[in-house]
C-alpha cells in the first residue's frame, strides 16, 4: 500500500542534540585521519559560520577538504563507529515516538540533512527510517577527492531535494512534514504543509511564532 504522506527529519540539532560533523572531525583527528592544522582550520571555519562572517555553503565546502585522499571504506567505518560510540546516545528521546506516530499513520519517514551521507546512513538505519537525502562527497577510485558530489544539501538546496523526492514519489510538498531546528532550514520549512520547529534557534523561533508554526521543545 502506498504511504499516505512523507515526514522529513533533519539530523543535526533535530534528531540529534549535537552536531554530527564536529563529533566526526574530532574522532577523525584522534584516529590520525586529520592533521592538527586541518583541525585548527576547521575550528576557525566553524567560528566564521557561527558569527555569520562567511557564506555557510562556502564554509561547508572548505571543511570537507580534510577527507581528500581518504578511502571511502575507512570513512564509512569511522562514521559507523562514531554513531555507535557517540551519536546514538545523542538521539533525542522523543524522536522514536514521533517516527512511530507517522508510521502508524502510514507515512514514509525520510532523513533530509546537510550532513554527509556516511554519517546519516547509520542514524537512519538505527531509527528504521525509509530513506536518506543528504550531502555527498565525491569519490574516485575508492578515494574521496575533497569535493562535493553535486550541491551540498543546505538551505534552498534542501527544498529543491524535497520537491524532487516528492515528485518522484508522486506526492505534494503541501502534504509533507519537515522537522528542523535552524534558520537555515527556513526555505524547506516554508515549503511544506506541516513545518515543525524542534528546539529552534533564536531567529527561527521568531519566525515560527510569527507564522504560527508548530514548535517542539525536546530533550
Amino acid at each position: 500500500m502506498k504511504p499516505a504522506y512523507i515526514a522529513f527529519f533533519d539530523l543535526d540539532g533535530t534528531i540529534l542534540n549535537t552536531n554530527s560533523g564536529k563529533v566526526l572531525v574530532r574522532r577523525a583527528y584522534e584516529a590520525g585521519l586529520m592533521k592538527k592544522r586541518e583541525l585548527a582550520y576547521g575550528i576557525y571555519l566553524s567560528l566564521l559560520n557561527k558569527f555569520n562572517f562567511k557564506d555557510p555553503v562556502k564554509i561547508i565546502e572548505k571543511m570537507a577538504k580534510w577527507v581528500a585522499g581518504s578511502p571511502e571504506k575507512v570513512l564509512q567505518e569511522l562514521a559507523d563507529d562514531v554513531f555507535t560510540r557517540d551519536l546514538q546516545r545523542a538521539v533525542r528521546s522523543e524522536i522514536s515516538s514521533e517516527i512511530i506516530f507517522h508510521k502508524g499513520k502510514n507515512a514514509e519517514v525520510v532523513m533530509l540533512s546537510s550532513a554527509i551521507q556516511s554519517v546519516c546512513i547509520p542514524a537512519a538505519r538505527f531509527l528504521e527510517m525509509d530513506d536518506v537525502i543528504s550531502s555527498k562527497l565525491e569519490v574516485r577510485d575508492g578515494l574521496y577527492t575533497g569535493d562535493p558530489s553535486g550541491n551540498f544539501c543546505f538551505g534552498e538546496e534542501k527544498l529543491i531535494r524535497l520537491k524532487e523526492y516528492c515528485e518522484r514519489r508522486i506526492y505534494l510538498p503541501e502534504d509533507a512534514y519537515y522537522y528542523g531546528d535552524s534558520i537555515s532550514d527556513l526555505p524547506v520549512l516554508a515549503g511544506v504543509g506541516y513545518p515543525v520547529c524542534v528546539n529552534p534557534d533564536k531567529k527561527l523561533k521568531r519566525v515560527a511564532k510569527r507564522r504560527g508554526w508548530d514548535v517542539r521543545l525536546w530533550h
